[in-house]
């Protein structure tokens, strides 16, 4: 069985562990509450690539460590207007949503288990309507799968059954030492631009290119080379927590998004996905109240998030990629994260 009992949510809900392996080394571990990710062990030696909590009700209180997040991730200001209406959402005293709304995290729920096995697992959630103050019923399925090329594939189906925006993504953080800071670890992007914010982290609109800049990581460079900047996008997010705009071939192609590695183990993670833009974020707003699986206060660059996703505040954007759903339609979306 690959199935076993993680802990207890607060309200004694039961959480469970699903290990899955490719038979090769590859061992990820991935949670019924939130899809959370807690363990990815690319080989029976390598440490958890992967920076965890200490139990369930830690993830649960978190609500978007290492768990899928939706229905938008990212930010959106002011909440969205559609088809004639607006629809305000739970905003902060910024007028700023942030991954649905904290409080609502589907990080915090329990999905459905549709399908599972030694290699793959199948969750479903049913967002109904009015759900963090989106319309429409919204029923998502994500499987994990591991493959044999040492790899962690997640795939994304949506459907709905009223307009509504959709922006799906895993909101993992990677640490391919295992512990320590990742300042050392290099990281290549496949990213000529980015998109700029506001000083509420919520985009211009404009699309600049990362030339010159401390966002330019065209070459392998060190996390922590720029990461302390004091160019005016960096010290607006105290590092790094911007949104880059994905070199693609084509729409929908799944191609390369960053590279990163470990010099010192020589671990290495490519991560290829179909979305058109990732958030680069460098775990910069810890405040000490988080603890690690080891028990130790997690610290600013302990790990790097790599969102997969479409561009912040796009519903508010007409220049963006389109992030609304209508009946008929199905979103799909993949995100592959391959171990070397």
């Amino acid at each position: 069985m690959n199935r076993s009992l993680y802990g207890n949510k607060r309200d004694g809900g039961a959480v469970h562990a699903y290990t899955l392996t490719n038979g090769q080394g590859l061992r990820a571990t991935v949670l019924d509450m939130g899809g959370t990710i807690t363990a990815i062990h690319p080989s029976g030696q390598a440490p958890n690539m992967v920076l965890g909590l200490k139990d369930a009700q830690a993830y649960e209180a978190s609500g978007w460590w290492n768990c899928l997040i939706g229905r938008y991730a990212n930010r959106l200001r002011g909440g969205f207007t559609l088809d004639g209406r607006h629809y305000p959402l739970a905003q902060n005293e910024h007028g700023v949503t942030l991954h649905g709304g904290r409080g609502q995290s589907w990080g915090s729920r329990i999905w459905d288990v549709v399908s599972s096995d030694d290699a793959a697992l199948t969750l479903r959630l049913v967002s109904p309507d009015g759900d963090q103050g989106f319309p429409g019923n919204l029923s998502v399925t994500v499987t994990y799968t591991v493959t044999p090329d040492n790899a962690l594939r997640l795939d994304y189906h949506a459907i709905t059954d009223a307009p509504t925006p959709v922006n799906l993504t895993n909101h993992t953080y990677f640490n391919l030492a295992g512990e320590g800071a990742v300042t050392g670890q290099l990281l290549q992007l496949n990213a000529d631009r980015f998109t700029p914010t506001d000083d509420k982290q919520i985009p211009t609109g404009e699309i600049a290119d990362v030339d010159g800049t401390a966002l330019d990581f065209r070459a392998p460079t060190a996390i922590g080379a720029r990461v302390d900047s004091r160019e005016a996008q960096l010290a607006l997010a105290r590092g790094y927590d911007h949104n880059v705009v994905l070199n693609k071939s084509a729409a929908n192609a799944l191609e390369w998004a960053a590279r990163m590695q470990d010099p010192e183990s020589g671990h290495r993670l490519e991560l290829l996905t179909t979305e058109p833009g990732m958030q680069v974020y460098s775990t910069n707003n810890v405040n000490g109240s988080q603890v690690n699986a080891a028990g130790e206060v997690i610290k600013p660059r302990a790990a790097l998030a790599l969102e997969t996703q479409h561009f912040p505040d796009s519903p508010n954007k007409a220049a963006f990629p389109n992030t609304i759903l209508r009946p008929g339609e199905t979103f799909c979306s993949t995100t592959l994260l391959r171990f070397s």
